[in-house]
């Protein structure tokens, strides 16, 4: 989606779907949310994509057309289909979109399911399940998507991972809206097959673990055709408990801290520091492209540390006396202190370790993400959370133990940022970024929650305004810390200190 700069006839990206593979008809997850102005009209464009790789740069992929209207146009309408618009061609299909205001309700569900008996699909095996949840929208027929749960492999009989979702997505604030839950056997090609479906409301659900939460899942097709027909299997409640979603200022304002370390790429392919044209080329008063990033993003991220001392870490240096590269080096030659007094401290050290070490390689990241993880794994009482920026030129030369790396942080109150610059392709970065496809370790096991964000600094480049390009830099590299911070407080059931205690509605025994 798009939306129009104020003023100007020209569109700046605002954000994007999940992908859905494989599928002419897809029902998107993902929601947008915006300010609406009566007094303005907000112009919006969405694109179409066909995806075949999870490759970040869309001219890489096929452009399948546009629609383009006013965010008016959508709230004045339930549901706004418009063709999509191809060139000069017909029948590219029709995009449907719809727009609900957003209440201030701040509540929480988290719930739980597993599924006993379900029908096997699959001609040689079992069934590979998942859930969709759906809500009915005003006018009592449709229905709105609002999660879906993982997979779960070759079983008549899953049991889905836990998750949370705010009570105003789910069922829009109101608990006697009805929800519909589709069981669905998951197919590679994409071409998933219906299992059953059945319904419920919030407030059914808040009744908790009993026989009331126990749900025939009902296959109509099937059911029409056969008249012994039962139903598909069951689906048991598993938990359901209701809490007030905290915001991240809640937090701060409750005294937690705000922990950044610094680590910048000392690798041979920036070119050699004295001369012109290497990325770390310092020259009087002008800032070098790690100087910018480091001002851009660092003076954010320090307004959130009361301490104002900042780690600073190299990798892929040769460092004095013996000359051995090191991937996890401080900046300030300290042998057992990494701490710079701010920003400036930090830019004062990565100037000192210009003149000290020697650029080498390769580019690993996994030594500096252990690095922060081992201080961020003492600290998960949810007073501290630690934020890592990653400033590099290049490819990732450890990526699996990179992975691996980062669904163990995943685990711990920690987020990691890589800005990338310089004129490198950046698209294997583009794995580490979850947020289509959370990140996967080398045994399989998936990262519980995305917690890296990768941008490439060229991207934000203005050569007729520099301040506006740092404004926008520092708000896409920083733009998901928030949430990340949040997932994991929720997670682990963290509650703001110095706020009045809240008992949540706990639904997870057996009445």
């Amino acid at each position: 989606m798009y939306v129009e700069k104020m003023g100007k006839d020209a569109f700046v990206e605002f954000g994007r779907t999940e992908i859905i593979w494989n599928n002419l008809n897809p029902d998107f997850v993902k929601k947008f949310k915006l300010d609406y102005f009566f007094e303005e009209r907000q112009e919006l464009k969405f694109e179409l994509y066909d995806m075949d790789s999870k490759d970040h740069n869309l001219q890489k992929h096929d452009y399948l057309g546009e629609v383009q209207c006013s965010l008016g146009e959508i709230c004045s309408s339930q549901k706004l289909k418009l063709p999509i618009k191809y060139r000069s061609k017909s029948n590219c299909g029709t995009m449907i979109l719809s727009a609900e205001e957003v209440g201030e309700s701040r509540d929480v569900i988290s719930l739980q399911f597993k599924a006993e008996g379900l029908d096997k699909m699959d001609l040689f095996g079992k069934s590979d399940p998942f859930l969709v949840f759906y809500r009915q929208n005003d006018d009592g027929q449709s229905f709105t998507i609002t999660h879906k749960t993982e997979k779960v492999k070759r079983t008549l009989n899953p049991t889905w991972k836990p998750f949370t979702i705010p009570v105003m997505a789910l069922c829009g604030n109101d608990y006697d809206r009805i929800l519909k839950v589709e069981c669905w056997d998951w197919n590679m090609g994409g071409s998933h097959d219906l299992i059953g479906e059945f319904t419920t409301t919030m407030r059914q659900l808040t009744r908790g673990v009993n026989m009331s939460n126990v749900y025939e899942v009902i296959n109509f097709e099937k059911k029409k055709k056969k008249s012994k027909y039962n139903h598909s299997g069951t689906v048991l409640l598993e938990k359901c408990q209701v809490h007030p979603r905290y915001s991240f200022l809640d937090y701060i304002r409750g005294g937690t801290e705000i922990h950044t370390t610094i680590a910048i790429d000392f690798t041979s392919s920036n070119g050699k520091p004295n001369e012109p044209g290497s990325l770390h080329f310092l020259h009087g008063d002008t800032p070098n492209i790690y100087e910018k990033v480091l001002r851009t993003v660092g003076r954010v991220l320090e307004d959130y540390d009361s301490t104002k001392k900042i780690p600073g870490l190299g990798f892929g240096a040769r460092i004095p006396p013996d000359g051995k590269v090191a991937f996890d080096f401080f900046l300030n030659g300290h042998p057992n202190n990494p701490y710079c007094r701010g920003i400036n401290g930090v830019i004062d050290a990565y100037k000192h370790a210009l003149n000290t070490v020697y650029l080498h390689g390769p580019t690993n990241f996994a030594p500096v993400i252990r690095h922060v993880s081992t201080f961020a794994d003492n600290h998960k009482e949810g007073h501290h959370y630690f934020v890592l920026l990653i400033i590099t030129d290049g490819s990732i030369s450890d990526m699996a133990r990179t992975k691996d790396a980062i669904v163990e942080a995943a685990t711990l109150p920690m987020s990691i940022v890589i800005v990338g610059v310089g004129d490198e392709d950046f698209s294997a970065m583009e794995e580490l970024d979850g947020d289509n496809v959370r990140v996967t370790g080398s045994d399989g096991t998936a990262a519980v929650r995305d917690i890296v964000q990768f941008v490439c600094f060229r991207d934000f480049l203005d050569a007729n305004n520099d301040v506006k390009s740092k404004s926008r830099l520092a708000r896409e590299v920083l733009e998901e810390i928030p949430d990340q911070f949040l997932d994991w407080m929720t997670m682990h059931e963290v509650k703001p200190r110095n706020l009045p205690t809240v008992k949540p509605m706990s639904y997870n025994t057996i009445v």
